[in-house]
């Protein structure tokens, strides 16, 4: 188990682990690495409700460790849209176990003295209340989230900053979170239950996270057809990142997992366990 890698698949907003989409990523994924697929809060059959991305770095975090509870000592991160911005996220703060990438601490309020990971004290607090179902509330364990760190992130069609309503799906997408009607729409259309809570305080943003992830490898997938994040977001977190990432541009390629193509998927699966890349 500790020599076979395990990719963690982080869905986008609205998806869940019983997507088509999701469910061939995680075919695809299976055929070089173990797979973890689970539904952030909110979406499918999860409990709880979506924060769009806020609290769902607490999700992700138990997975991650109850895949190194099951022996994997090599974990990578795979998230689309919402999940990739999570993925952003989680790769900047669970950094405890992770080797030469011990905790930062400073006048940022992230952790505290005795902590392993540089998670904000108010998800710490509250991490018992994630929604997350990997063992008993594993996110709120020291141990748990010292094993929670990532060896490699995947981020595909990822924004760069909160907020953007630069395109009409973002737009739309905006009226469903921000909306009595558009919650509506979202419970009984689309299977998600969303937040009526703003976010307090905004969490660090991806282009703010992807500095913090090096030495981990990081790679940024975009489709230079996507409708809800044009280039200038991959490309600012690029910028970003600097040489701790490496940056695919998709000819011809949409948003997110509806979008990657069986091919891309195999290549994404090749790049996060290590093989030979064309």
């Amino acid at each position: 188990m500790a020599d076979t890698p395990a990719i963690v698949v982080a869905h986008g907003f609205t998806g869940s682990v019983d997507r088509p989409a999701v469910r061939r990523a995680a075919r695809v994924f299976s055929q070089r690495a173990a797979v973890i697929t689970f539904s952030f809060r909110g979406h499918g059959r999860s409990g709880g409700r979506s924060t769009v991305g806020d609290r769902e770095v607490l999700d992700l975090a138990a997975a991650v460790a109850w895949a190194r509870a099951l022996g994997h000592s090599r974990v990578v991160t795979v998230g689309f849209s919402m999940g990739g911005s999570v993925v952003l996220r989680h790769g900047a703060l669970y950094t405890g176990g992770a080797p030469g990438r011990g905790p930062r601490y400073g006048p940022d309020g992230f952790g505290a003295s005795d902590a392993s990971v540089r998670v904000p004290e108010r998800e710490r607090r509250t991490a018992e209340h994630s929604g997350a179902h990997f063992g008993a509330h594993a996110a709120d364990t020291s141990a748990a989230a010292y094993d929670a760190y990532a060896d490699a992130v995947v981020s595909v069609s990822a924004p760069a900053r909160w907020y953007y309503r630069g395109t009409a799906p973002m737009r739309r997408l905006h009226w469903v979170v921000t909306r009595p009607s558009g919650r509506l729409v979202g419970r009984y259309g689309l299977r998600t239950r969303i937040a009526t809570e703003e976010w307090d305080p905004v969490p660090l943003s991806p282009v703010a996270a992807v500095p913090l992830i090096a030495p981990a490898p990081l790679l940024l997938v975009h489709g230079d057809r996507d409708p809800y994040f044009p280039l200038d977001h991959p490309r600012m977190l690029a910028d970003a990142a600097g040489e701790g990432a490496e940056l695919w541009l998709e000819r011809g390629m949409g948003h997110a997992e509806n979008a990657a193509d069986d091919a891309l998927l195999a290549r994404i699966a090749a790049w996060a366990t290590g093989a030979p890349r064309a």
